[in-house]
């Protein structure tokens, strides 16, 4: 295994980074209610315009990391910052403020909503906010995703990629931060499944976005990249360019110990 102990992804102290990271946690613990802890004083780093897949066996921790990391939830103990904002003392309101303004979201089960078009759907977040959408922006983003003449349409009228494609432009049209996906290829066919990853591999080359993609498909990590591999709510690999192969074999041994 290509290991990286240290690194802009698991730094003993995240937030000296040069640069501002796109998303830091600073020995993050998250307890549920009658004594879980799904995640052990994890820290991590992640900068600007880079693409980090997030692996696990179930019950890993890998779920909670996106979603403490996302501002969805809010860690027992440790610090989250997005962009540079620490989010962790933040009220329910401002908290969601930030993720409208700073981060995007990437389901498994697209979450459009079926009464809109596929525009309204992907403006849907300004408009919940009160803005007015760059127009010159939207433009790209169709282009970039290749929605290009099924803006008037449905969702039901697409198919599952194309609805993910309008996933990722809606998740994309406030300039996040950061994106988190979240086993964005999980309902797609293997095609399909490589068309999204190669786009949201786009995205990060070339428009310079960050993406925090959570998977169980090692073959989707190894598009990333650096990939994490969790393991009782804690990191316990770091892999540069990951292969397929490497991971899988990972989480195989780490099924069976």
């Amino acid at each position: 295994m290509r290991t990286a102990p240290a690194g802009p992804y698991a730094a003993p102290d995240p937030y000296a980074a040069r640069e501002t990271p796109a998303v830091a946690l600073d020995r993050v613990t998250k307890t549920y209610a009658g004594g879980v802890t799904a995640l052990h004083e994890v820290s991590l780093a992640v900068r600007p315009g880079t693409f980090l897949a997030v692996m696990g066996p179930s019950g890993s921790g890998k779920s909670t990391l996106m979603h403490c990391a996302a501002g969805l939830d809010a860690p027992t103990s440790g610090g989250v910052r997005i962009d540079g904002t620490e989010i962790s003392g933040l009220d329910e309101t401002r908290r969601t403020e930030l993720r409208r303004d700073r981060v995007g979201f990437v389901f498994q089960s697209y979450n459009l909503v079926p009464s809109l078009s596929v525009a309204d759907n992907i403006t849907l977040p300004l408009r919940l906010a009160g803005k007015a959408p760059d127009r010159a922006w939207l433009r790209m983003l169709v282009e970039r995703v290749g929605l290009d003449g099924r803006l008037a349409h449905r969702p039901a009228e697409l198919s599952g990629g194309q609805q993910q494609r309008a996933a990722i432009a809606r998740a994309l049209v406030s300039r996040p931060a950061v994106v988190f996906a979240d086993e964005p290829t999980g309902a797609l066919d293997l095609r399909t499944a490589r068309e999204v990853l190669g786009l949201l591999g786009d995205l990060v080359a070339n428009l310079g976005q960050t993406v925090v993609m959570v998977t169980h498909d090692p073959a989707a990590a190894a598009r990333a990249d650096r990939a994490l591999v969790m393991a009782d709510g804690r990191v316990v690999d770091t892999v540069d360019a990951p292969t397929a192969a490497e991971l899988a074999h990972r989480i195989t041994t780490l099924e069976t110990e």
